[in-house]
């Protein structure tokens, strides 16, 4: 149980951090195609919520499709699924809005790439902070 939990945060703390950069590196580059909106931060906790929540119900859906029907594709399931989840929390909250090409079509690979690295290395990051905090208890 305690796993699933630890999964389960790493996965909404990923999906938020991916979200944060895409909007971060778009207004680096002017672009207001992809925005969080500050302004209500109960919209965007709830867009990130939906967001990783289609994302893990969708993600077996399409690979099991891919896998059934288009084998070369089973490498893209993870974007398809990212563009897909981000539709659905774009339209489902007001903590997030796309919009434009950029938004639609760069925004969600960035946040897949992003969100992808920080499932990567949060737990190692997690469990090195926990690692070093029981070292210095000892």
């Amino acid at each position: 149980m305690i796993r699933l939990l630890a999964r389960t945060a790493v996965f909404l703390l990923a999906a938020a951090i991916g979200v944060v950069l895409t909007d971060v590196l778009f207004d680096a580059f002017g672009w207001e195609t992809f925005d969080v909106v500050w302004g209500d931060p109960l919209g965007f906790v709830l867009a990130v919520v939906i967001f990783a929540l289609a994302q893990a119900v969708l993600s077996p859906f399409f690979a099991q499709l891919a896998r059934r029907n288009a084998p070369t594709l089973v490498g893209a399931v993870g974007l398809i699924t990212t563009y897909v989840a981000l539709l659905v929390a774009s339209l489902a909250s007001d903590g997030l809005t796309i919009s434009g090409w950029q938004g639609w079509v760069i925004g969600p690979i960035v946040v897949w790439l992003v969100t992808m690295l920080a499932t990567f290395l949060l737990p190692a990051f997690i469990l090195k902070q926990a690692v070093e905090e029981r070292r210095d208890r000892d």
